[in-house]
């Protein structure tokens, strides 16, 4: 059975040098735990850190962590459902909004739990994802900033997460400024400007990142040490805190050109043949996993030799060259995973999760 590993030192170590980092500059910040899919053994992990807040885009999962650890700080980090405000107020103390008329509902529901539900105001940015526009700002504000068992304790922002829209200093200064308008007209006091995540950790490695912006909420970078604008690893990080361990199942010397009349697979793809490959022979491994599971692409071999050629629902098919080197049936193929590749396999409930 395929399984995938949590390297706790690993994750240990960035948790240590993001707090370093965050803590020179000033910066509160929250750990993002959406790509771990609610896995209860990787949330306790995760919360054994010592943060004191933690961002997620699932109900179901701030309820896990509530279960886990009741008194850490939980935030909803997408606009809420209107069906599911009951739980948004019972499971997050916090909520990423963009709609006045949801966040009334917040407030009639939080006056029934007896309990104070604070608010974040998103700023649509550039990359067009939740956000209300910035001229619109005040007109929204006036509308829920006095709203009964209602805090408005944030701004914030995203960006790069749908159209790739890159952070800037102007952004995040445009950002800071949308602050200090709305200070300036209620006298109300905004505690958190949370404009920057894994993809504005590079700014702040630069010094660009303005003062007002006091909140991070980091999840990719946590997990895989990477800077995000170069994708490279960042200088004193760990990557592989997540890496995947397949079971190969065969090994058989098999042309490299199919055989027969194409048609379209199950994926909808009909196979270009490479007219080069014609007559050639190589050894091709199966492996127990499958674009059920992963898609191909998201996965990067940790043996460089090796070539993934196609995936079927539920196996996936290696190049193994001209030589079957040291594997066998029954041995183990590893990888690297890119993120999106890691979130496939955390939501899987076929892939076993492992902690070392």
């Amino acid at each position: 059975m395929a399984y995938i590993k949590l390297y706790r030192k690993k994750l240990v170590h960035n948790y240590k040098f993001l707090k370093k980092l965050f803590d020179k500059h000033e910066k509160d910040w929250a750990i993002v735990t959406k790509l771990l899919c609610g896995n209860k053994l990787y949330l306790r992990e995760v919360l054994e850190l010592g943060i004191q807040e933690v961002c997620d885009s699932r109900l179901s999962n701030l309820k896990k962590i509530k279960e886990l650890k009741p008194d850490i700080q939980t935030v909803y980090i997408k606009p809420p459902p209107k069906r599911s405000i009951k739980n948004v107020v019972k499971y997050a103390d916090v909520s990423f909004n963009s709609e006045s008329s949801t966040i009334q509902l917040l407030s009639e529901e939080a006056v029934r739990q007896n309990k104070v539900h604070r608010v974040t105001i998103m700023i649509e940015l550039g990359d067009l994802r939740e956000g209300i526009m910035g001229e619109n700002l005040i007109g929204f504000y006036r509308k829920v900033f006095d709203l009964p068992n209602i805090e408005i304790v944030a701004i914030g922002a995203n960006l790069n997460c749908l159209h790739g829209v890159m952070p800037s200093q102007d952004k995040l200064i445009q950002l800071s400024l949308y602050k200090q308008l709305v200070e300036a007209t209620f006298h109300k006091k905004i505690q958190w400007v949370t404009g920057g995540t894994s993809v504005t950790l590079p700014l702040l490695f630069k010094r660009q990142v303005p003062k007002s912006i006091n909140h991070f909420r980091i999840g990719e970078t946590l997990y895989f040490g990477k800077n995000l604008e170069t994708g490279k690893a960042i200088r004193g990080m760990k990557t592989g805190v997540l890496r995947l361990y397949t079971e190969i199942l065969e090994i058989t010397e098999k042309p490299k050109v199919p055989i027969g009349e194409l048609a379209e697979n199950p994926h909808g793809e009909v196979y270009e043949v490479n007219e080069e490959d014609y007559g050639k022979m190589s050894y091709r491994a199966i492996i127990d996993i499958g674009s059920l599971d992963i898609l191909p692409e998201y996965l990067i071999p940790d043996d460089p030799e090796l070539e993934i050629t196609n995936a079927s629902s539920d196996m996936l098919i290696i190049d193994l060259g001209n030589t079957k080197r040291n594997y066998k049936v029954g041995g183990i193929i590893s990888f690297k995973l890119k993120y999106m590749g890691a979130l496939h396999l955390l939501n899987s409930d076929y892939i076993e999760k492992r902690v070392q």
